[in-house]
């Protein structure tokens, strides 16, 4: 935030004037601003950017420079609106590695579900009015439902994206600099050049730091989050649930293989070791390809929940008597998603009523059956790749052990998604996503919300019909109903799934806990079963 930082060219056309920008819906208070702008709170990291207009340069709120003076300073609720007004991302503080807002992206509002379309890359191969047709609204009103919320435009938000993400690689990597076009989303090399010259007033290769031309050497990147982030937790449930062969969970790293058959990779993800306050996990990409690079981080993210606002969330679920001491014990916990959709879904199929134990046995026989063997294994945990709705929808599934209907629900699942009456698009609703599930046979409310919950990390999905969640809730030994708990719950929205990872988590953790992380109550007259 110093007006005599390390500071950008300044060559090139001038930047237009800017006057101070009105008030929009979420920004915080101008008198809260500044107050943490002096402080360096770091639970404002995203909530808003400074801009100063002195140097037509713009910075996070922990920025470390001397703090520039407040009749220089405007305010930003998102970096795009930063940029769109001509200022630039600074040197010191990274913009690119503020935690993001994830109020914006989570659950159904419009804005959410357009900004994850945005994440998707929706508008580097499809036209606004699109954008809009598929959030329900006209073009017209997106561009005012963003200015309003955001102060910036949809097309604002997909460039500032894809160029804060070419920084990040420009600083943190030596990929070649057609390497970054290409992972930013940008078509050509002249064209990257082009736009990032006419935003940042340099060229890309004025701010490599090293220029390396290594081919096959790991990409490493930063993926910052919001604190307290319990990923000693986040691992011990995806470590549970981890397919030999597909993925490699330890003390400290998720691993798994990524890509297909032609092009195979693997990532790696642990903690980021630098410094008690480096709030980031360690993203290590191995084999992968520049042009997938946005959409890999983007799936971590989510499958790691990076863009989870604890304090936000906990201020919500600590109003229920029996959440509240369960945030204040684990307030770091967040909600465990999955690498692809269609493998979240057979593996919820497969662990309809069984224990975690026999579903990953199970869903480890069919990856290992159906799955495509990498002709070079990366390591024996690492050999290979899930198989695909196009492979699993001809096979026979009872050859591993499956029952006949198991089996028939995950074939049919396979045709629905190949012919699209089911899918995971970030468009949909959390009520529209389970409606078309629950429609085919063998998916009932609870797996469609576990999916939900897992494939798609939707804040509020809510399997009330889950066993563990029906006795988890009484602190007195009784069991609630699947109508009582809906109807506790209602206070929790929208962040009724992080109520669910507290109560799973707090049940495996209790005396008498049993081996599975959830169980799924059994239909009236039929004899209580497990669930994964």
């Amino acid at each position: 935030m110093s007006e005599n930082r390390e500071s950008w060219p300044t060559g090139g056309a001038s930047l237009h004037r800017m006057d101070r920008p009105a008030a929009h819906d979420h920004l915080p208070d101008e008198r809260i601003c500044e107050q943490a702008r002096m402080s360096r709170d770091a639970r404002f990291d995203g909530l808003f950017f400074t801009a100063v207009t002195s140097t037509r340069i713009y910075c996070r709120p922990v920025c470390p420079a001397p703090a520039p003076k407040p009749i220089n300073v405007t305010y930003y609720r998102h970096a795009a609106a930063a940029e769109a007004a001509g200022f630039r991302p600074c040197l010191r503080c990274r913009p690119e590695l503020s935690p993001a807002d994830g109020a914006w992206r989570r659950g159904d509002e419009t804005i959410a579900r357009a900004l994850k379309l945005i994440d998707q890359g929706w508008l580097g191969e499809r036209s606004l009015s699109e954008l809009a047709a598929a959030v329900n609204l006209g073009e017209r009103q997106l561009r005012r439902l963003f200015h309003d919320r955001l102060g910036a435009s949809p097309i604002d938000v997909h460039s500032t994206r894809r160029l804060l993400f070419a920084k990040q690689l420009l600083t943190e990597t030596h990929l070649p600099i057609t390497q970054v076009a290409l992972a930013a989303g940008f078509g050509s090399l002249s064209r990257f050049n082009a736009s990032f010259r006419d935003s940042y007033r340099m060229a890309p290769r004025d701010l490599r730091r090293q220029k390396s031309e290594a081919v096959g050497e790991a990409v490493v990147l930063r993926l910052p989050y919001r604190p307290p982030y319990d990923f000693a937790a986040m691992l011990d449930f995806l470590r549970g649930r981890a397919l030999p062969g597909v993925e490699r969970v330890d003390t400290d790293s998720y691993a798994r293989v990524i890509g297909d058959a032609g092009a195979p990779g693997w990532l790696r993800v642990s903690r980021w070791d630098d410094g008690a306050q480096a709030h980031a996990l360690k993203l290590e990409l191995h084999g992968a390809s520049p042009a997938r690079m946005l959409e890999i981080v983007g799936r971590l993210r989510r499958m790691f929940d990076l863009d989870a606002d604890p304090e936000v969330i906990a201020g919500a679920l600590s109003q229920d008597p029996r959440l509240r001491p369960l945030l204040r014990k684990r307030p770091g916990l967040r909600l465990p998603s999955g690498w692809d959709g269609f493998e979240i879904a057979v593996r919820a199929v497969i662990g309809q009523q069984v224990s975690v134990a026999a579903a990953r046995t199970l869903t480890s026989r069919l990856a290992l059956h159906y799955g495509t063997a990498l002709v070079t294994p990366f390591d024996e945990h690492l050999a290979h790749l899930f198989p695909t709705p196009e492979v699993l929808v001809d096979a026979d599934l009872t050859r591993i052990g499956l029952t006949r209907a198991r089996a028939q629900t995950i074939t049919e699942m396979s045709r629905a998604l190949l012919d699209g009456r089911v899918d995971f698009r970030g468009e949909r609703t959390l009520e529209d996503f389970v409606a078309r599930w629950v429609a085919l046979p063998g998916i009932g409310p609870w797996t469609a919300q576990y999916m939900a919950m897992r494939a798609l990390g939707h804040p509020d999905a809510f399997p009330a019909e889950d066993l563990v969640l029906q006795k988890a809730v009484p602190v007195d030994g009784s069991r609630m109903s699947a109508k009582a708990l809906l109807a506790r719950a209602e206070a929790w929205r929208p962040w009724r799934a992080y109520a669910v990872i507290q109560l799973w988590r707090d049940s495996m953790t209790a005396p008498a806990a049993a081996t599975s992380a959830s169980k799924q109550a059994p239909p009236a007259k039929t004899p209580r079963r497990k669930a994964a």
